[in-house]
């Protein structure tokens, strides 16, 4: 374990699909930092840029690192055109993610998060996160090993319990199978997905365990994981309710407003007493993107702050430029309004969406979309009545949804997260219409520090001002 004196004051937070991109983050890591790469759908980030013809060839300089060409060999056969796909081609999708296991699957997610993971950390000594979602179960072996194969320091989950997570960098890290516990709705049996790191044909254990933190958003969950070796983080993100992406549930009943908005109280409000008294590292999440508020977090015994909405602002991250300035305009709105939808998210939790007429969160464009769960990384397994496994989505054809035994009434409103996060990185799949699909935008609810930011830099920031912005009161 580092000495408290060498843990980051600043984390860069991990949004969304590829927001939280490889050079954000190295710009950040550089700085003295963490910064952190986000790791959802990274398999369809790389095979999409490499669609695209991977223009300035990071893509396949990183793949030349890698310990296995022949692994390489065959997702460039798969997915890289040279110059880049013709105007009006559709992507071509990666395989959707299976409990059964794919090994083409795993290698690409492998693959995948080693090369964000080593970008970052090319041609310096910083410090380099990447975050996952507990909700995509199906990826977490595979995506940790990848990383760790490209010498990552820190693994950053949220959105979910991941109890089984410190266990699993132990047993990957050494070399040994793995059977991840997954969930299963419609059933009381238990289901495993088997992975083993050898299978991509590497022999290079041990490998670095990296440092584990657990995003979560109580002081009971930090007695929870807290209470067992194996199942106890390095240390804890704690976050409040006004982050932006994905929030926890409200802990009180009938939690939802009129018009559709999850509504918290100060039962969702963790206890920074007891967590201190935990003994583990913390850092303070959700509403402390202000130089005072970064101030008010170490006075409370935490090692910092995790920073997301200011950086997704960052010249270095993955929003189009479209998106990056319809955002900075927006802060200059007084009546600007981020809405934190309880129906948005095909997994059930709140999610932050700002409005904003030319995306998703406008009715009309909601309702002309035609549904489809192409994708499907938000996917739910569930039994079949008849034995075997089956997956469905909220956000997919609702007479599928049915068929499949869910509940339509609680899918009216569910948006398809995965095609409309890839769509603001600018890697949103053509439909055969020659519709493009729409973007979604995520962001804090607390807009002091991104306005206080814009008032200094009207024309937008890089990822250094941001952080000088931060660290300016300490």
């Amino acid at each position: 374990m580092p000495s408290p004196n060498s843990y980051p004051t600043i984390i860069q937070g991990g949004m969304g699909i590829a927001v939280s991109s490889w050079q954000l983050a190295k710009e950040v890591s550089i700085a003295g930092e963490l910064g952190v790469i986000s790791g959802t759908a990274i398999d369809s980030v790389v095979a999409r840029r490499l669609q695209d013809g991977d223009p300035t060839g990071d893509i396949r300089r990183a793949m030349a690192a890698f310990p296995n060409q022949e692994t390489i060999k065959e997702i460039l056969n798969r997915f890289f055109i040279e110059g880049g796909r013709e105007a009006g081609k559709p992507y071509l999708d990666v395989p959707k993610l299976s409990i059964k296991g794919n090994l083409f699957s795993n290698n690409l997610l492998a693959v995948a998060s080693f090369v964000e993971v080593w970008l970052a950390k090319e041609g310096h000594t910083g410090i380099i996160g990447m975050n996952i979602l507990e909700k995509i179960q199906l990826a977490i072996p595979a995506q940790l090993y990848g990383a760790m194969l490209a010498d990552v320091d820190y693994i950053l989950i949220g959105a979910g319990i991941p109890a089984q997570v410190p266990q699993l960098l132990n047993e990957i890290s050494l070399g040994n199978k793995v059977a991840m516990k997954v969930d299963v709705a419609d059933t009381k049996e238990k289901h495993y997905l088997h992975f083993d790191p050898r299978s991509l044909g590497i022999e290079n254990f041990p490998t670095k365990r990296p440092l584990f933190l657990a995003i979560v958003t109580s002081h009971a969950l930090v007695a929870y994981l807290n209470k067992d070796e194996e199942t106890k983080p390095d240390g804890y993100v704690i976050e409040y309710h006004v982050a932006g992406g994905h929030n926890a549930p409200p802990r009180a009943k009938n939690h939802v407003n009129e018009e559709g908005e999850a509504v918290y109280n100060e039962l969702d409000t963790p206890n920074l007493e007891k967590i201190f008294a935990s003994g583990s590292p913390f850092w303070l999440a959700g509403g402390y993107a202000t130089p005072s508020k970064v101030r008010e977090a170490l006075s409370f015994g935490a090692q910092g702050v995790q920073v997301g909405s200011l950086f997704a602002l960052a010249q270095e991250s993955g929003f189009t430029d479209e998106n990056r300035s319809s955002i900075l305009q927006s802060l200059a709105d007084p009546s600007m309004r981020v809405m934190t939808d309880a129906s948005a998210s095909p997994t059930g939790f709140p999610f932050k969406v700002i409005q904003n007429n030319q995306t998703l969160s406008n009715d009309n464009l909601y309702k002309e979309r035609t549904r489809i769960c192409d994708l499907g990384y938000l996917r739910t397994m569930f039994q079949r009545e008849k034995g075997g496994i089956g997956y469905r989505c909220p956000a997919e054809p609702l007479d599928n949804y049915e068929f499949k035994n869910g509940e339509v009434d609680q899918a009216q409103g569910s948006k398809c997260l995965c095609n409309a996060l890839m769509a603001d990185i600018g890697l949103g799949q053509t439909r055969p219409d020659g519709r493009i699909e729409i973007s979604l935008l995520t962001f804090g609810s607390d807009l002091e520090g991104p306005r206080a930011l814009r008032a200094l830099h009207p024309e937008g920031w890089n990822a250094m001002q941001a952080l000088n912005f931060l660290k300016s009161a300490i």
